[in-house]
C-alpha cells in the first residue's frame, strides 16, 4: 500500500480546495493510505472530508506574512520541520509555498505538483518562491507535474521552461453523483420568476471573477429592455463595491447576491443560464457543476473554458474575455431563446464527460505510474 501525502495551504471555499476534497475521498483505499495536511487548519472544506482521511496540520490559525516568512529558510529546513513524516508520494496541490516545501523532501519519495492557475507572468510564477530561478530549481525536482488544463499547460512550459515529458493534464474530480442529488432539493429562501431569464454565476466574489463587469452588462441589458435576474453565490472582498454599484443604478431587484450556500446545485439547476464573467481561470469547478446539472453555460474565454465548451462552441457559449464579450454572449441567449434549450440539451451531453470515476482513475493511474 502506497502512503501518499496532499499537502494545500488550508481547505477555505476555494475551487482547488473543493476539489481536492472530492479526490482523496474517492480514491481507492485498498491501495492507498492517504494522508491530507494543511499548513493553516481552517476552512469550510475539511467537515467534508471521510474520516478514513488522516488529516493534519501546522498552524491552528491563519496569520498574516506567512508566505514572506517560509522564504527565509530552505525548502529542505521546512520539509523537515513542518511535514516530518515520510510518504512514498508527496504532493502539493496548490502553486506557491506549498510546491515550494515539497520539493524540500529529502527522502526517495515520488514528488507531484499540481498547477490550477494560468502562470503567464513572473509574479504567479514566483509567488511563494525567493525569485524565478528558484522557482525553475523547485519545479525541476518534482517527477510529475499536474496541470489542471491545456492552456494552464502550455503556460505553465512556456514560463518554467521544463521539460514536456514530466508535465501533463488531469481533470478536477467533482462529485457527480452527489451533485444531481442536491441539484433536486427545494429553494425555498428565494422565488424564481417564471416569467423571466433566471441567470446565476458561483464563485468568489473577487475581482478576478468579473462580477463588477457582469453587473455592468446587467444594468445595459436591463435599459434595453431585456428582462433576466442574476444571482451570485459566493462571497468575498468586492462585496461592499458590487453592492455599491447595484444600489446605484437601483438594480435590487435585478442582481442579487446571495452569499454563501453549501448547496449551490439546487439554485444552479433552477436557473435558466450560468454565466462565468472570470477575468482567468484554471479548469472552472464551478462552470463543470452547472454543465453536470444540466444548466446552459456562457463564459468567457479563459483557460479551460473551450476544453468544457467545445473550441466550436458545441456545448456552450465561449465570448471574448471582455465586458463587451459577456454583453454580446448574454443578449445572443436573451434574444433567441431556442438556443437556451439546445444547450440545455448540450450541457446534460457534456457533463456526463467529467464524471467522477473517468477523473479518480485517470488520478490513480498517473500515481500508479511513478
Amino acid at each position: 500500500m502506497k502512503k501518499i501525502l496532499f499537502f494545500i495551504p488550508n481547505l477555505m471555499h476555494g475551487g482547488a480546495e473543493k476539489v481536492l476534497v472530492n479526490l482523496v475521498n474517492n480514491l481507492d483505499r485498498d491501495k492507498y493510505d492517504i494522508t491530507l495536511q494543511t499548513i493553516f487548519d481552517v476552512g469550510i472544506n475539511k467537515q467534508y472530508l471521510k474520516e478514513d482521511i488522516n488529516y493534519k496540520y501546522v498552524f491552528k490559525r491563519l496569520f498574516r506574512g506567512s508566505t514572506t516568512i517560509f522564504k527565509w529558510f530552505s525548502p529542505e529546513f521546512l520539509y523537515k520541520h513542518l511535514i516530518k513524516a515520510e510518504y512514498d508520494i508527496v504532493i502539493s496541490y496548490l502553486e506557491g509555498p506549498t510546491a515550494r516545501i515539497i520539493s524540500g523532501c529529502p527522502n526517495d519519495s515520488k514528488k507531484i505538483s499540481w498547477i490550477h492557475i494560468e502562470m503567464n507572468d513572473e509574479q504567479k510564477f514566483t509567488l511563494g518562491f525567493r525569485s524565478s530561478n528558484e522557482a525553475r530549481k523547485c519545479y525541476s525536482k518534482f517527477d510529475e507535474i499536474v496541470c489542471v488544463s491545456d492552456t494552464v499547460k502550455q503556460i505553465f512550459l512556456e514560463t518554467s521552461k521544463l521539460n514536456e515529458s514530466k508535465v501533463e493534464v488531469l481533470y478536477n474530480t467533482n462529485e457527480t453523483d452527489q451533485i444531481l442529488e442536491k441539484s433536486k432539493d427545494a429553494v425555498v429562501d428565494i422565488a424564481f420568476d417564471k416569467d423571466t431569464v433566471n441567470i446565476c454565476s458561483v464563485g468568489k466574489i473577487t475581482g478576478t471573477k468579473g462580477y463588477d463587469r457582469l453587473a455592468r452588462v446587467h444594468k445595459k441589458l436591463i435599459d434595453e429592455g431585456l428582462d433576466h435576474h442574476i444571482y451570485i453565490l459566493g462571497i468575498g472582498e468586492d462585496e461592499d463595491k458590487i453592492n455599491k454599484y447595484i444600489k446605484e443604478n437601483n438594480l435590487q431587484d435585478t442582481y442579487t447576491l446571495l452569499g454563501f450556500r453549501d448547496n449551490p446545485y439546487k439554485y444552479v439547476a433552477k436557473c435558466d443560464l450560468f454565466v462565468c464573467s472570470s477575468l482567468r481561470e484554471g479548469f472552472s469547478t464551478a462552470v463543470t457543476e452547472s454543465l453536470v446539472v444540466g444548466t446552459p453555460v456562457v463564459s468567457t474565454l479563459c483557460s479551460g473554458a473551450q476544453e468544457l465548451l467545445g473550441y466550436n462552441n458545441e456545448y456552450g457559449l465561449v465570448v471574448e474575455n471582455s465586458e463587451e464579450g459577456i454583453y454580446k454572449g448574454i443578449k445572443k441567449l436573451l434574444e433567441n431563446r431556442e438556443w437556451l434549450a439546445y444547450y440545455k440539451e448540450k450541457a446534460i451531453e457534456r457533463g456526463s464527460f467529467f464524471s467522477k470515476e473517468k477523473t479518480v482513475k485517470a488520478v490513480e493511474n498517473m500515481i500508479d505510474s511513478l
